[in-house]
């Protein structure tokens, strides 16, 4: 009898933690993702307030962009897990694109963090945006 009742409470449990999992993962998307895609559109202008303004937004911005990155590998290997053995070969393999992509993405931000040139931080910069919006859009595909 004790089993059964703690087996119930693990089920009634599930949807509440379906529900943190998914939310803490698009949370975490929308600052990775959003947040470059803001910072791009503020260049600009952060560039007419001074030469440093454009590197101090970066710098700040890295401070929630790397802890949003690490949310979003955690939630997206306790999303495999959810999933389990019960996907399909198709999945499987744009699962493995999307691992390779997430990976892309955050080795893009980590060398466009590091570069010292203008055609070094456009580069990365394009690597890392292109990367993160393809893991978003790969995401959506899986989901559903």
């Amino acid at each position: 009898m004790e089993q059964a009742t703690a087996q119930l409470t693990i089920n009634q449990l599930a949807p509440a933690l379906t529900g943190i999992r998914l939310s803490l993962h698009v949370m975490a998307a929308t600052v990775w993702v959003g947040g470059q895609l803001t910072l791009a559109g503020l260049v600009p202008t952060a560039r007419r307030l001074g030469s440093t303004a454009p590197g101090a937004l970066a710098r700040s911005f890295a401070r929630i962009q790397w802890p949003a990155y690490a949310v979003l590998l955690a939630t997206g290997v306790w999303n495999v897990f959810a999933v389990g053995t019960s996907a399909t070969t198709a999945w499987k393999a744009v699962l493995g694109v999307k691992i390779a992509v997430v990976l892309l993405a955050g080795l893009g931000a980590w060398l466009h963090g590091r570069a010292t040139s203008k055609s070094g931080l456009a580069a990365w910069g394009a690597v890392t945006a292109l990367a993160s919006v393809t893991a978003l859009v790969m995401g959506v595909f899986l989901a559903g």
